[in-house]
């Protein structure tokens, strides 16, 4: 039996253009998308489409690590994380407007804008098919597309007023495509003090590159201009699973196995959250 097209894909196919065609918009036909050439793309039963071609290789989450994200997120640990994306977003944006979260694994940030915005709708681009079923059930109106951020996006230019993008990676030249000359930018990414007590226990795990602000301010200043840059930073304490979880729901999680992390001695009992959230502007 054929998909049905789930309701808050529905809210926002609009913006999605053939990545194929590049120009031309998708209709659904018999648990698919199609364009009017014939492209065609699926949908899946667990509710997100995927648009991605070709048969390059991509790096999305597996199943163990959107598990372990699930799990940490559910904590609230982040919960100050998502509140001030969701404030930024708010602030740039009227109740019916357009958020797309490039990156957006489980949807976790993306349904914290949304819940501040009863009338606006949201679409998560993502790699990760395991991460997307999550995503496709985040929220009503959050729709989910399977998509590579390192390529151009399957989306009509200026259609965003937010451009959320949360410990993700970025690709300045589309997010400046997809933005209305009015919209917003959101980036949030993590100071070289995010995380430190658990990384100074761990060396094998992934590092906070020194210049990590000065390569994101060349890659997005010839495009956009920032307006605002808040700095989230808490302690909190962390449980065992909770760092297992914590170390297993990032990149790091390739490096180091659970096995590692409960045979390598005493883990810190508390750790430092520390963030920066910036909203730019379209140049």
């Amino acid at each position: 039996m054929p998909v049905s097209l789930p309701p808050a894909l529905d809210l926002s196919l609009d913006l999605l253009r053939c990545p194929t065609c590049r120009t031309r918009r998708l209709h659904p036909d018999h648990g698919a998308l199609r364009c009017p050439v014939g492209h065609t793309f699926d949908i899946a039963r667990h509710g997100y489409a995927s648009l991605l071609t070709g048969t390059r290789a991509i790096s999305g989450d597996d199943a163990a690590m959107v598990q372990a994200r699930d799990r940490f997120l559910s904590t609230g640990t982040y919960a100050p994380i998502r509140e001030v994306g969701a404030g930024l977003t708010a602030d740039a944006v009227s109740e019916q407007g357009t958020v797309v979260d490039v990156g957006c694994g489980t949807g976790y940030y993306l349904a914290g804008v949304l819940d501040q915005l009863p009338s606006a709708r949201g679409l998560g681009l993502d790699t990760s098919v395991r991460a997307l079923r999550s995503a496709a059930r985040a929220h009503d109106r959050a729709a989910a597309v399977a998509w590579d951020v390192f390529r151009p996006f399957p989306l009509a230019d200026g259609v965003a007023d937010v451009v959320l993008n949360v410990f993700a990676p970025r690709n300045s030249t589309e997010f400046r495509r997809v933005l209305r000359p009015a919209g917003r930018l959101i980036v949030v990414r993590p100071t070289g003090r995010h995380l430190a007590e658990l990384r100074g226990q761990m060396p094998a795990m992934v590092t906070i590159d020194p210049a990590k602000e000065q390569r994101l301010h060349r890659a997005l200043d010839p495009l956009f201009e920032a307006v605002v840059t808040e700095q989230v930073e808490y302690s909190v304490p962390l449980t065992k699973l909770d760092a297992l979880d914590l170390v297993g729901m990032t990149p790091s999680a390739r490096h180091v196995s659970r096995a590692d992390l409960i045979d390598g001695g005493v883990l810190p009992d508390q750790v430092t959250v520390s963030v920066l959230a910036t909203a730019y502007r379209p140049r």
